[in-house]
């Protein structure tokens, strides 16, 4: 292993992680709110809502993020939707996670009795007021475990983004194998890059979790 040349590929990683992280971060958050959102309609069970909440859930879940970045970068200019790697990027990844998302959540809605939304309802508050108030609080802290291994998961599914040319973490490390054949060099610090983004959000996680379960929230 070559100091030098990881020296000199340590500014291409930066930049690498930094394009990563960056857009890692804005598909989970929309993934977040397409989860809530998703996890609310099946919570509240109104026809239409939960029946299209649930066929999104199936059809993100049960396809590669790989299939649904070609569609969206590839497939979407056939009918003249014209769009960037990057757009893509993130919205591939908020509808793989939404998916996730709307699943974690709804696990941690329905662990909350149901005697809570109607200690709720007895107080004058409306259903909408009873959700957000006093099941939702209770619930996110349930699905805090799933939710924090969701977002682990997904940090690590931007390594197919280049499959759409952006240069992340795994376009760089197979950029710089391709062109110098520094294969040991190159996947030294992928692995390093990768494990100074996912090790402490899984940290922050376990901490979180560990917090909420002594605060008397969750289960």
């Amino acid at each position: 292993m070559d100091r030098q040349v990881i020296l000199s590929y340590l500014p291409l990683y930066r930049d690498a992680a930094w394009l990563t992280l960056r857009l890692g971060c804005m598909g989970i958050a929309f993934s977040l709110l397409i989860g809530l959102a998703c996890a609310a309609a099946r919570y509240r069970k109104t026809p239409i809502l939960s029946a299209l909440a649930a066929a999104y859930i199936e059809v993100s879940r049960n396809t590669p993020l790989l299939i649904q970045l070609f569609f969206l970068y590839y497939g979407l200019p056939k009918i003249g939707i014209r769009t960037n790697a990057a757009a893509c990027g993130v919205a591939g990844l908020a509808f793989l996670g939404g998916g996730y998302m709307a699943e974690a959540f709804r696990s941690g809605l329905e662990a909350i009795p149901l005697s809570q939304k109607e200690s709720a309802l007895s107080l004058g508050m409306t259903e909408f007021q009873a959700l957000w108030h006093v099941v939702l609080p209770q619930a996110l802290s349930v699905s805090v475990p799933p939710l924090m291994a969701n977002v682990v998961f997904l940090l690590k599914e931007t390594s197919v983004f280049s499959a759409v040319s952006l240069m992340d973490l795994m376009f760089t490390a197979k950029d710089l194998i391709g062109l110098y054949y520094s294969t040991t060099e190159s996947l030294f610090l992928l692995v390093a890059f990768y494990l100074l983004i996912l090790l402490p959000v899984s940290v922050a996680g376990s901490l979180l979790e560990r917090r909420l379960r002594y605060a008397g929230f969750g289960v």
